[in-house]
């Protein structure tokens, strides 16, 4: 069913807030399940340290990902191991999940240019903070896989609610479309672009049905949830590389979630946000949502969330000391790669 039919209140999914089963549950072994829920629980530690870090003034502004762990990391293990990933700058979780280190992420926000060396075979392109700039950039890539004949790839494109307004978003969508390229766009509808509101966004009933202007299926997701994330992306990346002949490759999917923080740790949330709002959104959360479901399924015990979170701190501090032992940028270092010799 497209978008345009489906009633926005009925968006997929799998998991309810409490973690009872609602929908289809994909079909995952319980140790994929188990790293599902570990990569979850490291986003959220290490955003909470990420931001901490900022506010003493060690690391620079940073945008932090709390509430999106679902979308992030659902997403991202849908990915075959050739298929790429476009970021926009928001997306830490579902990078470590590709193979990017987490020291890298904190290099790039101290300010060091060692933070782009993305590891060859993460298939990650580089963090794009300019709105939408990297919506153009996915489609081209997804096209040039065609003219080479890599039937097999496919990538998946991060942007937020606030890119929908972009002109990149509209041209990179449309060459999407004309060209049928094996790209899934995916957009994080936090609900709020910095202190836009959704609403101001778009008169348009969904942001997935975006995607029928442009020839191609539109999907709305229940962002919170990580299994009907992953669910959608799975189907989408399948669809990329082997459409039925009367569909095209691309998707767009409007996962409906929320940032429980701040834009960038220079934004101040609570000047457009109600607190009530907040809490209404945690109520959402998505990792003691699937952790509910793993109990229930006697997937996960009191012992092995223990564990998990003891490793998950502990990797999150090996990761902090390795990026504080680099020396310090030198200023002139950010125009050694601007101009030519």
């Amino acid at each position: 069913m497209s978008t345009i039919e489906r009633d926005p209140e009925n968006r997929v999914q799998v998991l309810d807030e409490d973690g009872n089963v609602v929908g289809d549950v994909p079909d995952l072994d319980e140790e994929t399940l188990r790293s599902i829920y570990r990569d979850m629980k490291l986003s959220r530690h290490f955003d909470e340290r990420a931001v901490s870090l900022q506010r003493q003034g060690r690391m620079g502004t940073y945008p932090p990902l709390s509430g999106q762990e679902g979308a992030q990391i659902g997403s991202a293990y849908a990915l075959a191991d050739d298929d790429w990933m476009v970021p926009s700058y928001r997306e830490h979780g579902a990078a470590v999940v590709r193979g990017l280190p987490l020291k890298q992420t904190l290099l790039y926000w101290m300010g060091y240019e060692a933070g782009n060396d993305v590891p060859e075979d993460a298939n990650i392109l580089p963090v794009a903070v300019p709105i939408a700039s990297q919506i153009p950039h996915a489609a081209g890539l997804a096209w040039s896989w065609k003219l080479q004949g890599h039937d097999d790839r496919a990538g998946i494109c991060y942007f937020g609610d606030g890119a929908t307004s972009e002109g990149d978003f509209h041209e990179g969508m449309n060459f999407a479309g004309v060209y049928d390229v094996p790209m899934v766009f995916f957009c994080n509808n936090n609900q709020w672009a910095i202190s836009v509101p959704r609403e101001r966004q778009t008169a348009a009933e969904t942001l997935a049905q975006k995607a029928e202007a442009y020839g191609f299926e539109g999907v709305q997701v229940d962002g919170m949830d990580p299994l009907a994330v992953y669910k959608v992306t799975q189907e989408a990346l399948e669809k990329a590389r082997d459409p039925d002949t009367d569909e095209l490759r691309p998707t767009m999917i409007e996962a409906v979630q929320y940032r429980f923080g701040a834009h960038t740790t220079a934004d101040d949330p609570t000047v457009y946000r109600d607190d009530e709002e907040v809490e209404e959104w945690k109520a959402k959360d998505p990792i003691p949502r699937l952790e509910a479901y793993l109990r229930n399924e006697g997937i996960l015990d009191d012992e092995e969330v223990s564990d998990i979170e003891a490793s998950v701190e502990q990797q999150v501090d090996e990761a902090i000391d390795a990026a504080e032992s680099e020396p310090r940028p030198e200023p002139e270092e950010m125009f050694e790669h601007v101009y030519a010799e």
